[in-house]
């Protein structure tokens, strides 16, 4: 069946804008990209912007609603709490916050994540959503055999619901969650891989062996390698194409060469790192190295939320005035970071994040109405400027609707999950194990 989407532009990303553009899907895939006055208007958007689907490169779904949590406290203090406030909840509950996690991702563009799942329940929320994904299911500890152990529960659970759609992953959490052996366990999997790596200053003293701030918390980290976790894995040969690495706040210039020289891709959530104090990434050298850099919310645990445009506009703006250059990224690098970067990132290039022939249709559709930047000069910033999840009309994942603004089940998403939310706020509510 052949589906026509036009709208006031279409922003292809790999070609220039397109100013009263259509997009032409057959079987799921983009078969023509051009003007409407050529290719027909199909559906048409008016005052609106068509984009491809956002690529969130990083999200903990399963945490969509822990906004709050610990604001303020310092980073190990903050990750103690939320061990502790998870263990509140069991897998009822995580798929409850995980549905509303991946509602909220269609509703801000998003037509693909790559998620790290604590429990695996994202795969469930994203499987009944209909949401694209990598799904990379974290493992803990010293023992390779137990974090084995603890990845083979968490796939048999989720089985049934992978797809060519969404695909397995595994996450060895953390360098200073993770030994070495367990992450060379891990990348013997032979499964795209995810991890967290040099996200703040004080994980740089711990893995350094200098102690630090962590030095209080052993009992939920493993033993310091001694060096930090980037050389940690160059060295072992584990820092490669199927490697994508959240945050990257703390990395030096020849830890940027060996990201860039072994081709890992570096998932940059600067809304995250601002809101616990772990600095802004070297995202203009990192860029300048050749780094496959995408975007990723991270989770409402540490960002305020889900919502992509704001991450976009932080992008921009970190670098900006981490460069105290306003050229250093424009509005069309922050979109194209946000769409065909993460694609780069998560491997996934080849089929989603741009708007040609051949790939997955993918898409999001941005109203303009009312927005300060029309008429516009530049569409790109006035996607990025203006734009906001109220703004998005429609997401579409492989040629279908996922997300309609006026029509989408927010009620009982919105009371699952606050349900699930309250749970963790009573302290009296007996701990269960939650997917480990």
């Amino acid at each position: 069946m052949i589906r026509i989407i036009s709208a006031d532009w279409v922003l292809p990303v790999e070609g220039a804008p397109i100013e009263n553009g259509a997009v032409v899907v057959e079987d799921g895939r983009v078969v023509a990209v051009g003007s409407a006055s050529e290719l027909g208007e199909g559906e048409r958007f008016e005052d609106a912007a068509i984009v491809p689907g956002f690529v969130n490169a990083h999200t903990h779904l399963e945490y969509a609603v822990y906004s709050g949590f610990g604001d303020g406290l310092g980073f190990a203090r903050w990750i103690a709490l939320h061990v502790e406030r998870k263990r509140r909840i069991g897998w009822d509950e995580f798929v409850a916050i995980a549905r509303l996690g991946a509602a909220e991702c269609l509703a801000s563009g998003v037509t693909t994540v790559g998620d790290c799942s604590f429990s695996g329940a994202t795969a469930v929320g994203c499987d009944e959503l209909g949401l694209r994904g990598t799904i990379y299911l974290e493992v803990f500890g010293a023992d390779a055999e137990d974090a084995l152990r603890q990845f083979e529960t968490k796939r048999e659970r989720i089985e049934q619901h992978l797809s060519l759609r969404l695909r397995l992953g595994v996450s060895p959490h953390a360098p200073y969650t993770v030994s070495l052996e367990a992450y060379r366990a891990c990348a013997a999997l032979g499964l795209p891989v995810a991890t967290h790596l040099a996200e703040s200053a004080d994980e740089h003293e711990y893995l350094t062996g200098a102690g630090g701030a962590w030095a209080g918390y052993a009992e939920l980290l493993v033993e310091p390698p001694g060096t930090t976790g980037v050389r940690l894995l160059a060295g072992a040969g584990l820092l490669g194409p199927e490697l994508v690495a959240a945050h990257c706040v703390t990395v030096d210039d020849e830890e940027i060469a060996l990201l860039a020289g072994r081709g890992a891709g570096v998932a940059h959530c600067p809304r995250s790192n601002a809101a616990l104090g772990c600095g802004v990434a070297p995202l203009a050298a990192i860029r300048g190295a050749g780094v496959r850099v995408g975007i990723g919310t991270d989770s409402p645990a540490s960002a305020p939320s889900l919502d992509f445009f704001e991450e976009l506009r932080s992008v921009l703006l970190s670098a900006r005035a981490r460069e105290r250059r306003p050229d250093v990224l424009s509005a069309a690098d922050a979109l194209e970071l946000g769409t065909l970067g993460s694609a780069r990132a998560l491997g996934l290039d080849a089929e989603i994040g741009s708007l040609v022939p051949g790939k997955r249709a993918d898409l999001a559709v941005v109203s303009l109405a009312g927005s300060p930047y029309v008429p516009c000069e530049d569409p790109a910033a006035a996607v990025v400027f203006g734009g906001s999840p109220g703004c998005v009309l429609a997401t579409l994942v492989e040629g279908e609707d996922r997300y309609r603004r006026e029509v989408f089940p927010w009620q009982k998403l919105r009371s699952e999950a606050a349900s699930a939310r309250s749970r963790m706020l009573t302290s009296d509510v007996p701990a269960v194990a939650a997917g480990a």
